[in-house]
């Protein structure tokens, strides 16, 4: 994966160093790390730091530039032993092919733009994973961009993928869809985490409002009957979650339980919102908070307080992230299935891409209860 550095509108790009030409600068820079720099230097700096040409490699094999350019193309009518000896030569000089001159021939850049909406919770790293899988083995390239949990970020982040000419691009998370609307009509894209049916993008999410009556029926089969809610906010999936657990406090005759308070799905706004449930009068037994990482906030702020989980007070999340599972936090939370949303948004997105499938598509995963050690029987 690549990040691309919004800021500078470049591709910042952390790969293997461990090349020829990469050694060859390092070798250079520590000969003259201790004199001075003339222009003879500086000449001498950027010849070595040429890039070795498709000439030189073919030079060096002892063979034609169109037999180079048919390897590094990966053509099949080359044989093995010619095939080697060009991928030595090449290796000797530390030349690459020109990819991008090879996409403009193409038209294609086998890359795929991905936007975060926050590169703070866990839960889009894990989706990121089954992103970054699925298209390794479709041998696509991922370009990441920050959304910086915000709809300007979002916007600045799909710009910067149409000017990099990606074949795609992947937004997660999404505060407004305004930008990928715009997008759809020269690139094909799939939003993750969302629950509008698009007629313009693909969507692939879980289903929201029946997590959030997990959490509840569970609560409840507790015995709990004041159930406090932290919402998410204006993100993506806060107001089904929201729906969901009205629904559920609704059929269980709970209508006076109803308790919500205001999140954004950070920790900092789930340890806000845990200090205005404690302060009300009538102070819940349980919490469920929107997703993991304002569960986190809340447990950190009932703890300081000097309150048990869960003797005093239950906490549920949602997410089900590496942070639940953390011993010292041992969540009981709602498992989406994260790396396959990843999984099932880049087949989609290829679906668009190679078969030129343009009618939307939507796909539902079921989330499941997740029961650890944070939730127990109300206090007596």
């Amino acid at each position: 994966m690549w990040l691309v550095n919004l800021a500078s509108g470049s591709a910042a790009v952390k790969k293997n160093c461990d090349t020829p030409c990469f050694k060859r600068h390092l070798n250079f820079v520590k000969e003259r790390r201790n004199r001075s720099t003339s222009v003879a230097d500086t000449t001498e700096y950027v010849t070595t730091m040429a890039q070795p040409t498709m000439q030189q490699v073919a030079e060096r094999a002892g063979v034609s530039t169109a037999l180079v350019s048919l390897v590094m193309r990966d053509a099949p009518n080359v044989s093995d032993h010619r095939r080697q000896r060009v991928l030595e030569a090449a290796n000797e000089l530390g030349y690459r092919p020109n990819v991008l001159a090879r996409n403009l021939a193409s038209r294609r850049t086998n890359t795929i733009g991905l936007v975060l909406n926050d590169l703070h919770n866990p839960y889009f790293a894990e989706v990121t994973d089954g992103i970054d899988d699925a298209a390794e083995r479709a041998s696509q390239r991922i370009l990441i961009g920050n959304g910086r949990h915000s709809s300007a970020g979002e916007e600045s982040a799909v710009e910067t993928f149409l000017e990099f000419r990606v074949d795609g691009v992947i937004v997660t998370g999404s505060l407004d869809l305004t930008a990928v609307e715009k997008a759809s009509a020269s690139t094909p894209i799939v939003v993750v985490g969302r629950t509008d049916e698009l007629s313009y993008a693909d969507t692939v999410h879980v289903d929201d409002a029946l997590g959030a009556q997990l959490a509840v029926d569970h609560l409840v089969s507790l015995g709990h009957r004041r159930i406090a809610h932290i919402d998410g906010g204006d993100s993506a999936g806060a107001s089904e979650r929201s729906q969901g657990y009205c629904d559920a406090m609704h059929a269980h005759g709970l209508n006076d339980g109803i308790q919500i308070a205001r999140g954004d799905f950070t920790e900092a706004g789930g340890a806000a919102a845990a200090h205005n449930l404690l302060d009300d009068d009538q102070r819940p037994t349980a919490i469920f908070a929107g997703n993991d990482l304002s569960a986190v906030g809340a447990f950190d702020v009932l703890m300081d307080r000097g309150l048990s989980i869960p003797s005093d007070v239950s906490l549920i999340g949602f997410d089900n992230t590496a942070l639940a599972a953390m011993a010292h936090l041992a969540l009981t939370t709602i498992n989406q299935p994260t790396y396959d949303l990843g999984v099932a948004a880049i087949e989609l997105l290829l679906e668009r891409i190679n078969d030129g499938r343009t009618e939307a598509k939507r796909v539902i995963r079921r989330p499941e209860l997740v029961v650890r050690e944070s939730t127990a029987l109300p206090p007596s």
